[in-house]
């Protein structure tokens, strides 16, 4: 069963209480630069992006967001290291949200600026806690960034906030360790009501980063845990988001677009299977309509074994049969079968 956490709202987009989880990726353009933001920001969006995040570490990124967030369709998210007239600055040029831990910021005084100014615009600020940048006094504790610190770190950030009237928060904690992240969003997940961001930070390259998020972020949404996600790799943004929908739609969260699933090749086949599955899943990625697709190398074990698929093609020597819930349709050469197939989707 999935915890229900509090609702707030990150731009028109839902963030808790149920609502559908969620996909953030972040821009790593410099934020100053407002033609490549924008640009990064829209390839974004096209790849299903939900809310982007995008770093604000001076005056000259601040006074861009005015122009970003008009130029763009999803929430924009400042993020905000200790200094709080930035993000003052950021909420007044539009911003959906911040990312700060307010523990950071200074004197409480300033933390009770940004709340103002965060009240009187109606946005969330999200607290993000990080292994690499616990409170000294919390690492003594604790001896180390164990997932029980993250978490110590986390309510002192939240009470932080509340003895301010606050509450539309919601929390992300980060450690590069899968199993260490894994635990702290176990425990807070029982401490507060407040929508949790999912992430295993630092997680690496596309491959080792792909890897850690969907065992971190994957084993927490089985247990019900997460309303937002960002996967976080060393590789461009867009794959981010990308991994992002894959890991939600293998947990059953997400069924928008085309689903390709691909047999492995073996000595049986006949085909390029490799190449043909990358020509579709390049073909479908524009494709808004829920479908199964699949992609087998061999004739006569294809259609069965890939019989819960809606369409699917399965290769012979120089052929291949195209078929539709598990039933022949058609008989085509090789170089048809991808054409073939993208016909049977549109009629479909």
């Amino acid at each position: 069963m999935r915890r229900k956490s509090r609702l707030i709202h990150v731009g028109g987009v839902p963030v808790g209480g149920l609502s559908p989880v969620t996909v953030q990726s972040m821009t790593n353009t410099k934020t100053s630069d407002i033609k490549a933001t924008v640009d990064q920001i829209r390839r974004l969006q096209d790849a299903g992006c939900d809310i982007v995040r995008i770093a604000v570490p001076d005056k000259s990124a601040a006074n861009a967001i005015k122009d970003i967030v008009r130029m763009v369709q999803i929430p924009v998210i400042a993020d905000i290291h200790y200094d709080y007239n930035l993000a003052i600055q950021a909420i007044e040029n539009g911003v959906s949200g911040l990312r700060i831990n307010p523990g950071n910021i200074g004197s409480t005084s300033r933390v009770e600026k940004i709340v103002k100014a965060a009240k009187h615009s109606d946005i969330p600020i999200r607290i993000g806690v990080n292994s690499g940048s616990l409170e000294k006094d919390i690492l003594d504790k604790y001896g180390q960034a164990s997932a029980e610190a993250l978490v110590e770190s986390a309510l002192r950030h939240v009470s932080i906030l509340e003895k301010l009237g606050f509450y539309q928060i919601k929390i992300s904690l980060k450690a590069s360790e899968v199993l260490n992240c894994v635990k702290a969003y176990r425990i807070i997940a029982d401490k507060v009501d407040y929508p949790l961001h999912l992430g295993v930070t630092e997680a690496g390259t596309f491959t080792a980063g792909t890897v850690k998020s969907s065992i971190g972020i994957g084993s927490l949404l089985m247990e019900g845990i997460g309303d937002t996600i960002r996967v976080s790799l060393t590789d461009d943004p867009v794959k981010e988001v990308e991994v992002g929908k894959e890991i939600l739609r293998a947990v059953g969260l997400y069924n928008e677009g085309v689903e390709v699933i691909s047999c492995p090749t073996c000595g049986r086949c006949e085909i390029e299977l490799v190449k043909i599955a990358q020509e579709v899943n390049d073909a479908v990625r524009g494709i808004k309509k829920p479908l199964k697709v699949a992609v087998m190398g061999c004739a006569v074990n294809g259609p069965g074994e890939a019989k819960n698929a809606d369409l699917g093609i399965a290769g012979g020597k120089g052929k291949g049969l195209i078929f539709k819930n598990g039933m022949i349709i058609r008989r085509v050469k090789e170089g048809e079968l991808v054409s073939a197939l993208l016909e049977e989707i549109d009629k479909y």
